[in-house]
């Protein structure tokens, strides 16, 4: 890495609610670290001349003036806003992939756009809650990042254009800081699901950053999205053993989509699996698709690992996984992605709005 990340130049150096409001900080109090944080993204968003951004600046300034005072949900529904207008799906990986099509000076464009990014910290976090399905309550969220930006593209680009850019790994840091800084803002309760590829868990910054921003370790769970190479493993194992005997967990992500290898997932013993949308799509009526989940839930707990079904979006896919004997899980039925600390605020809570799934003998997973 070329980059310390709490060291980036352009990043608030404080959330200290001591230090002077920002300029967008109006009706008296001490700013909450959020909102200091959202009014610098705003104020760095509204000082860029680039002209692609005078249609986010216009809205942005629309939002503000709708809630005085108030940037961080001035920013929160903007984010809304922006991803309504481009049909950007709530629930792209973050880190994922994906094949990058640009001409070279789109790609040029793109890579001083990071560099933006990464100057000015331009890039919020939103939390998707995690249910425990024989209670319904709220266990713990998946971070996703949102890039405070109008040009349309998915978190999935973002992070390939960074890789390309040899970027990536400041990217990954910046998005891991604002996951971590917004995470103070959770109820204490939940556990906080993180996405990071192998090399950043491999990364001698990474305990450092989660030290720092994340005090209570067994909050954590690292979660790898991407397949190993042959030699990342065994390093994976020493690098994190530190990390997790104080208590950080690791999931593997995807499981379904991709086909890590079973050797690599036993030699890491995770913590955490998680069924990949595409194989949790159509479950409830797809006899392949359902076998597929069966021989899953055997091997995590022939592993003691906790099965968790993600992008659930229909009540018989709920009914599917749980029937499974998956623990838990995450997805548009059982709650969306939000960058409002308001919603966020409700997860205390049990569940409520959904009503009890009867099996033949009468019970259900809540």
């Amino acid at each position: 890495m070329s980059m310390k990340p709490s060291s980036s130049p352009g990043r608030p150096q404080s959330t200290d609610t001591t230090d002077q409001d920002p300029g967008l900080l109006r009706g008296g109090g001490q700013p909450s670290g959020i909102r200091r944080q959202a009014a610098w993204i705003i104020e760095r968003v509204l000082a860029d001349a680039a002209p692609e951004q005078a249609g986010a600046k216009r809205l942005l300034l629309e939002h503000l003036a709708a809630y005085p005072g108030q940037p961080e949900i001035a920013l929160a529904e903007h984010l809304m806003a922006l991803r309504f207008l481009t049909g950007v799906p709530d629930e792209v990986e973050s880190t994922t992939i994906v094949p990058h099509t640009r001409a070279p000076e789109s790609r040029e464009s793109m890579r001083l756009r990071i560099g933006k990014v990464l100057e000015g910290r331009m890039l919020v976090t939103a939390y998707q809650p995690i249910r425990e399905f024989s209670t319904g309550t709220v266990v713990g969220v998946e971070a996703f990042t949102r890039f405070v930006s109008d040009g349309g593209d998915t978190p999935g680009e973002w992070f390939a254009a960074a890789a390309a850019a040899r970027l990536g790994s400041e990217l990954e840091f910046a998005a891991l800081e604002c996951a971590l800084a917004s995470a103070q803002q959770l109820p204490a309760h939940l556990y906080v699901a993180l996405k990071l590829s192998p090399a950043t868990c491999l990364d001698p910054l990474l305990p450092g950053v989660l030290e720092e921003l994340m005090p209570a370790l067994d909050r954590v769970v690292l979660e790898l999205t991407e397949t190993l190479t042959p030699e990342q493993p065994a390093a994976l194992v020493a690098a994190l053993a530190p990390l997790r005997r104080r208590g950080v967990r690791l999931a593997i992500g995807r499981v379904g989509s991709y086909c890590g290898s079973i050797r690599h997932i036993r030699q890491l013993r995770p913590d955490i699996l998680k069924l990949d949308r595409d194989l949790v799509a159509g479950i409830d009526t797809d006899a392949f698709r359902h076998a597929f989940g069966e021989a899953v839930t055997g091997f995590a707990k022939d592993l003691g690992a906790v099965l968790i079904a993600e992008g659930i979006e229909t009540r018989d896919e709920l009914a599917a996984v749980a029937g499974l004997g998956v623990s838990a899980g995450q997805g548009y039925y059982l709650g969306r992605p939000s960058v409002r600390p308001r919603d966020w605020a409700g997860w205390n809570d049990p569940v409520r709005e959904f009503r009890p799934l009867a099996w033949a003998d009468g019970s259900g997973p809540f």
